[in-house]
């Protein structure tokens, strides 16, 4: 193979077919591939790199390289990037060193030159598609051999690697025995993917990392036709900082083709370069995701939707040749979702629902008969959730509820409820719900606005504490409990002992204290006082108030914790 441009390459091949073309200076080789202006306008292919070209639909574009000698091996491999392509490898017949009526003089240049290029050759090997294909041979002829890529769908990118040193140059990581890709665990919003490593990293010894690419649509063959389907819509929004990442010759990740000579062939007016702006502008962002993770070969895909189809691609990747060969590709679909369950409410009965934090649950009412309202008491035992009510599918209600509250709602003949209940970010929650369509006694006891308990510090003995708390204008029973705590009880442990739901016959016998009935039509009066006897000087002690409604339902006050006197 040679570098020299094509013209210079026909003369010596018309020229100087006897005397052999210098072999392969691997230092000088090596110079040239960092030296990649080179090859940007040349049609030669250089042996042992990969170049990136880049077609335009229904225009064919030709690369020549020549064999020097007989017998030699050689591999030629094309890489399609984003669209399929059609491409045929052939030998091209040399005109003869004389002129045909035998005066020895040879024909000028142009018409040896253009006698060459009319040549059909003969085809060695064609491929259609869009899969990475090569075309290999131990022996070879020498002579000049052409490649001509043909795209029938679209402007596109491609990669070329062609070398008469196959055996020693495998630039492509090899692929394990099964180079199948498996999903060793599904989930919801998981797919943890395993495979076996490429035995160029793990016997070889070469530096291989390995790319994991997950989308929506399809499989991709190479990681060049990602890199293409990631540059359409990404070309003018990530670029890479300069110094880290970036390089000279990177543009055609970027949405550019690489500055070959398909850039001459055909110029792109200003209303092209309009229109090419305008499609990449209302172009969506394709949903595909890339990640090179180093040298594991298991990995675990997070972040994904329920019940969602996606597919998987491995590539092994040289980090130093930045050649890469793709696994076969797998797809999985994650998990459903946990359905939520309709909880049916039966009229006039209290539900008890739990909520984790964050999350919510659906209920359902459908009164048996027609009715002209519709009552809903909720009673929020931790902290404050929220209800949402729809009769029919129509929001009627949206509320935040702490503690007692209720709810009339007008009636429709055979309407169906639907009450979403939506739990507390800052915990769990539990809540009691009830809903009728003939409200009479109210199930859960009303509260006062201000449910604390108040402790009377000049009061305060060594064996007892008084205290007081508001009522109602309802006649109601309260319970009043004690518990005596250690001294560096503080405020979160009292929080969790927070559940208003929690009634008194989750309590000692032991802890009780007394219950009695009060009430005042007249709220300014509505308050009572108890005075707890029979403490020990010195102790702490949680206080807790209950109220009980008619049916029995219990409502807990805010604790109170009171220390007496140590010292009387």
């Amino acid at each position: 193979f040679t570098t020299l441009p094509v013209s210079i390459v026909l003369f010596f091949i018309v020229f100087a077919w006897a005397q052999k073309l210098p072999t392969r200076d691997e230092e000088l080789f090596q110079m040239q591939i960092r030296d990649k202006s080179v090859y940007h306008h040349s049609s030669v292919i250089p042996d042992g790199a990969e170049i990136s070209g880049y077609v335009f639909r229904d225009t064919p574009k030709r690369y020549y390289f020549v064999v020097e000698e007989d017998n030699t091996p050689l591999s030629v491999t094309v890489t399609p990037c984003d669209a399929p392509l059609e491409w045929k490898l052939s030998l091209q017949e040399l005109p003869e060193e004389s002129s045909g009526d035998g005066s020895g003089q040879p024909e000028p240049l142009d018409q040896q030159k253009q006698q060459i290029m009319e040549e059909e050759g003969t085809e060695l090997f064609s491929y259609k598609g869009n899969d990475v294909e090569s075309y290999v041979a131990t022996s070879s002829p020498s002579g000049l051999y052409q490649l001509e890529l043909h795209s029938t769908e679209k402007d596109t990118n491609f990669k070329v690697y062609a070398t008469t040193t196959p055996e020693s140059d495998q630039p492509y990581p090899e692929m394990p025995y099964d180079p199948r890709v498996d999903v060793t665990s599904l989930g919801r919003t998981t797919i943890t993917l395993a495979w076996k490593p490429s035995p160029t990293g793990s016997l070889m010894k070469q530096p291989i990392q390995y790319c994991v690419v997950i989308n929506k649509e399809h499989n991709f063959k190479s990681l060049c036709a990602v890199e293409a389907k990631l540059s359409a819509d990404d070309a003018f929004m990530i670029v890479p900082k300069p110094g880290l990442d970036f390089s000279p010759f990177d543009f055609s990740h970027f949405g550019f083709p690489s500055e070959n000579d398909s850039g001459k062939e055909r110029p792109l007016s200003k209303s092209a370069t309009a229109k090419i702006t305008r499609s990449y502008a209302a172009k969506q962002k394709v949903d595909i995701q890339k990640v090179c993770i180093g040298n594991k070969n298991i990995f675990t895909v997070s972040d994904l939707k329920p019940d969602t189809q996606y597919y998987f691609d491995i590539f092994a990747v040289n980090t130093v040749t930045n050649m890469s060969t793709a696994y076969v590709g797998t797809f999985a679909k994650t998990k459903e979702e946990a359905k939520q369950k309709t909880v049916e409410l039966k009229d006039g009965k209290v539900t008890d629902v739990f909520i984790k934090r964050k999350g919510s649950k659906f209920l359902r009412f459908a009164p048996v008969s027609s009715h002209q309202k519709v009552m809903f008491y909720v009673h929020s035992c931790l902290d404050a959730i929220q209800i949402q009510v729809r009769r029919d599918g129509k929001l009627l209600l949206s509320q935040n509820v702490e503690g007692v509250r209720h709810f009339q709602l007008r009636g429709k003949p055979k309407a169906k409820y639907l009450i979403r209940l939506r739990g507390s970010r800052k915990g769990a929650s539990m809540l009691k719900i009830l809903a009728t369509t003939r409200p009479n006694k109210q199930p859960f006891p009303s509260l006062p606005e201000d449910t604390r308990i108040k402790a009377f510090d000049k009061l305060r003995t060594c064996t007892s504490a008084t205290v007081a708390w508001l009522g109602t204008q309802e006649r109601n029973k309260f319970c009043i409990y004690k518990k005596e705590v250690d001294d560096n009880y503080n405020e979160e442990q009292r929080r969790r002992e927070q559940n208003q739901c929690m009634g008194p016959d989750t309590r000692k016998k032991s802890e009780k204290v007394l219950c009695k009935y009060f009430h005042s039509q007249n709220l300014q009066k509505a308050v009572t006082t108890e005075t707890i006897k029979g403490l020990e000087p010195g102790r702490s002690y949680l206080l807790d108030v209950y109220v009980v409604g008619h049916g029995g339902h219990s409502v807990k006050y805010q604790s109170k914790l009171v220390k007496t006197r140590k010292f009387c």
